[in-house]
């Protein structure tokens, strides 16, 4: 599949999955790409093999997209976010808020700039995630906040129909990423690698045994940026390993 001349933006571009999918972009001959994090060092250090626009912010904050200059763009991967942990008897209110700005105001901010400033034709993928689908304990913001950007995906799927922008959802299940990471995560990785600490929570819910690497989700996002999909809009692609059955 390939991105030859074609401008993406890209949120959460600076780890996990949102630089997976920038790195591959780049790589498929992407000619410019405009990235976003909050995170300045990690958003610097980032390497892609095209023109980069580096945009340092929180993508909640409204005023960063007031003076974001898009330009014209051909794709959009709403990936940003961040995790939360906590039952709902327990959790703050401004935990809520912490969770919910970041992943589904931050996503509509993001999504609304990306939809002005596309162009016919082109396409998008929101990253959400299989807790949008199954309970677990803990998750209720989190799990509230990807649901909410799933519903909010198959709006905008509608809503530009006429222009033939398609919006599509990926919804991954365990993925090698930095919102697994915790002091204790960390400590067992010390001891027995990063890989390993990895399965050894897959074990427990994943068919295979293991979670999926960022760059496995970044090629299904590539797939439904391309024209290859291009029958598919307001879908979900659940990629979990089989954690639903």
């Amino acid at each position: 599949m390939s991105f030859a001349n074609r401008a993406v933006l890209v949120t959460g571009a600076a780890s996990g999955i949102g630089l997976a999918t920038t790195q591959h972009l780049a790589a498929h001959g992407a000619a410019r790409l405009v990235l976003v994090d909050r995170d300045r060092e990690k958003l610097a250090q980032a390497e892609v093999l095209c023109a980069a626009e580096r945009l340092e912010g929180d993508v909640a904050d409204p005023l960063l997209w007031e003076r974001a200059q898009l330009g014209r763009l051909d794709h959009a991967v709403i990936a940003a976010g961040v995790a939360g942990v906590a039952p709902v008897t327990d959790s703050s209110f401004a935990e809520w808020r912490r969770v919910l700005s970041a992943n589904l105001d931050g996503a509509f901010l993001a999504l609304q700039a990306a939809l002005r400033a596309i162009r016919d034709g082109g396409s998008i993928v929101c990253v959400a995630s299989t807790a949008s689908f199954k309970a677990e304990p803990g998750i209720a913001a989190y799990a509230a906040s990807k649901a909410g950007l799933i519903q909010l995906a198959r709006v905008a799927a509608k809503e530009h129909s006429a222009r033939k922008v398609r919006v599509n959802v990926i919804a991954p299940g365990g993925t090698e990423t930095p919102l697994w990471e915790s002091p204790e995560f960390n400590a067992r990785a010390a001891e027995i690698g990063r890989d390993q600490a990895f399965a050894e929570i897959a074990a427990h819910g994943t068919p295979p045994g293991r979670f999926a690497k960022p760059e496995e989700i970044a090629g299904q996002i590539a797939f439904l940026l391309s024209d290859a999909a291009a029958t598919i809009t307001g879908s979900v692609l659940v990629s979990d390993g089989g954690y639903l059955l």
